[in-house]
């Protein structure tokens, strides 16, 4: 491509890019609440079927009034609470209200509902919550303590805790990739050209990935577009690298640093795009998940990648070209240099593998091994309450209530059966086991009647699910269209639905990588020795970031979800950096044989690899600055995940294992006509 063309088309993209932003906007994606629960779960049909009932289109918040000093409540407190409701009801534009306001037992606390919109979402939810919050303590004496808590506040407290944590993210990302791409490039100007490149492709990546899903009539959401962010530059810096640094091995070769840019754009160009649609095909299979919030992650963060990939291969080259070799000072390349491939400490490690081969894989295979049997111990799934990284008020308030009212009394389950089987519905709900009560709630049309039910279990707990599971044996004996619904139901449906989409996503995923393998490589046993050890590699990282993130963190267990995005993105993102290696590898060994070619190849990709990988690392690091648990934990097992591949198996096993096999890795593509043939 000629300069001015390549001009052409990458101020084409950038002005392209830039209208579409302003054609789109930014929306309000960010601020609504993750959707696990797939809309044909028996739960979120209750939900529907509620909305036709009698104030189904209202959801409760709760109110829950308590002393400062735990004492008991007295006539006054209890007088000062209801004042505290009706202020919340006007807030909330619903004078006739709910239920009264309850005390407790123990006599210190009391509970009253106050009915919201079902309608509300995103910032209008949060508004809407803060104005009931506001109302509430407004006028309340000082030794006197409200909270809100309930569905309608969870939602609130996730889509605020997002308010402005995607900013968040995206600062503390450029200031880590920004300071790591100065340690790696030891230059005080060259960083700024990557980095300016990608952060504009990380905000036409937002807009547009977000705009897709919605198109698609899925649900992007506050976690989904940070973690699209995440991998817009963790991807896209180590595509910049990758890029980078064969262009400075080129400015070795040639006096013109144009022929230079050229032959590293047609060099390192396909190993992008192959790496690129690796990851975009495998977050493509999300699409085969139940979980809204898991599909609508796969459309963002493909469209995402591609835009990064485009930029870095279309708008990078010209950003480089226009200011030559001087971009790299004060370490301005010189025609000439030794050559990466030769010399260095990557060149000394790679051939030290070579040299005991069988007992490096063994060492360090086995190593993994050990790593895998933290998943024996990693408890999974968290409650409701758990999905928080910092302090809530619908979570201390859900606490409150559970401390001074029985437990299922504060979430009660929801049964929506046929008015003509009432009776039996009735006796089918009170029979089952760990049911404390069923009250009638009212029937409405359509010939549907609702019970409001109270488990005896801790909400969100294996005991809940169990007695949700057997409310619904019970009442679909008896009304096989009758539906159990409530934050019990729709916890169990979340974790079968998290538990499908592993069962059904991770295979596709492998099918995907290996396909690709295949098609780059052409080999009949590359790809898989190549997938078998990255498959390793992530149960490993999930081993071992599964036991820190209980062991040492201290989280309660990991999320439900997090064992399905970090093994995609450790199986992807690591196929990536084996794209590299392996294309690097299959270049170098028809000259020099498959030893010679895998060491050449560790020796000329390890430094570019290695400062991807922790960069990548440290990126997903960064999710930790996002509220929900689940994003922390995912940070945690793929950053770890990411330096075992960096460290380990892209420079050790798979040299190792490549030097054992010999050429018969490469067959029936590669021939060796090197000195180093048959070896």
């Amino acid at each position: 491509m000629s300069r001015r063309y390549s001009w052409v088309v990458a101020l084409l993209v950038v002005l392209l890019s830039g209208a579409l932003m302003g054609l789109l906007g930014g929306g309000d994606s960010g601020s609504q609440s993750p959707l696990i629960v797939p809309p044909d779960a028996e739960s979120a049909r209750a939900d529907a079927a509620r909305a036709a009932l009698p104030d189904g289109d209202q959801v409760p918040a709760i109110l829950v009034v308590t002393r400062a000093d735990a004492a008991p409540l007295t006539p006054a407190d209890v007088a000062a609470a209801n004042s505290a409701r009706d202020r919340m009801l006007t807030v909330a534009g619903n004078a006739a209200g709910g239920p009264p306001t309850q005390v407790s037992e123990d006599g210190q606390a009391a509970v009253a509902t106050v009915p919201l919109s079902a309608d509300l979402s995103g910032f209008a939810l949060t508004d809407k919550v803060k104005e009931v919050r506001t109302a509430a303590a407004d006028g309340l004496p000082g030794d006197l303590r409200a909270q809100v808590t309930g569905g309608p506040a969870f939602g609130a407290d996730i889509a605020d805790s997002f308010s402005g944590a995607n900013v968040t993210l995206l600062a503390v990302t450029a200031a880590v990739v920004a300071l790591l791409l100065i340690v790696t490039y030891r230059s005080p100007v060259l960083w700024l050209v990557p980095l300016l490149v990608i952060g504009f492709a990380d905000r036409v990546a937002a807009v547009a990935g977000a705009a897709v899903a919605e198109t698609l009539g899925m649900s992007p959401d506050g976690s989904t577009a940070g973690i699209t962010s995440v991998l817009v530059f963790g991807a896209g810096t180590n595509y910049a690298l990758l890029l980078i640094s064969r262009y400075r091995e080129e400015l070795g070769r040639s006096e013109s640093h144009r022929d230079a840019l050229g032959t590293a754009v047609r060099r390192a160009g396909p190993a992008i795009i192959a790496s690129n649609a690796t990851v975009v095909l495998a977050l493509l299979t999300l699409l085969l998940a139940s979980s809204p919030s898991t599909r609508s992650l796969g459309v963002q963060a493909a469209s995402g990648l591609v835009i990064a990939a485009v930029f870095v291969l279309l708008v990078l080259p010209p950003a480089l070209g226009v200011f030559g070799r001087k971009l790299f000072w004060p370490f301005i390349p010189q025609v000439g240099a030794k050559p990466l491939t030769d010399s260095g400490v990557w060149h000394r490690v790679a051939a030290a593998v070579a040299r005991r081969p069988a007992r490096v894989a063994i060492v360090s295979i086995g190593g993994l091994a050990l790593l895998c049997t933290g998943l024996l111990g990693t408890p999974v799934g968290l409650s409701q309450t758990e999905q928080f990284r910092v302090q809530a008020e619908s979570v201390s308030g859900f606490e409150t209530l559970a401390a001074h009212f029985p437990s299922g009394l504060t979430a009660p389950a929801r049964v929506i059966a046929s008015t003509d089987r009432a009776a039996e519905v009735q006796r089918a709900i009170t029979a089952t086991p760990g049911v404390v009560s069923a009250i009638p709630a009212g029937s409405g049309p359509g010939g549907v009647s609702q019970w409001s039910v109270v488990l005896e279990a801790a909400p969100a707990s294996d005991a809940a699910f169990e007695a949700v599971d057997a409310l619904r044996d019970s009442v679909h004996r008896v009304d096989p269209d009758a539906l159990v619904g409530g934050s019990d139901a729709t916890a169990r449906d979340a974790a079968s639905a998290a538990a499908h989409d592993r069962a059904v996503v991770i295979p596709a995923i492998l099918v995907v990588v290996l396909l690709v393998l295949y098609l780059l490589l052409r080999s009949a046993l590359a790809p898989l020795v190549l997938v078998g050890v990255t498959v390793l590699s992530a149960l490993a990282a999930l081993g071992l970031g599964g036991w820190a993130s209980v062991h040492v963190f201290g989280f309660p267990a990991l999320d439900y979800t997090a064992p399905l995005f970090a093994f995609l993105f450790l199986v992807a993102l690591g196929v990536d950096y084996t794209i590299f290696l392996v294309t690097r590898a299959r270049e170098e060994t028809p000259e020099h044989g498959t030893r010679d070619g895998i060491v050449r190849a560790v020796s000329a990709t390890g430094a570019v690899i290695t400062s991807a990988g922790i960069v990548l690392a440290a990126v997903f690091c960064v999710l930790g600055v996002l509220p929900l648990i689940v994003l922390t934990q995912v940070g945690i097992i793929v950053g770890l995940g990411i330096l075992l591949d960096t460290f380990v198996v892209r420079t050790v096993i798979i040299p190792a294992l490549f030097t054992l096999i010999g050429p018969r890795i490469w067959w029936p593509a590669l021939r060796e006509d090197g000195p180093s043939r048959g070896r």
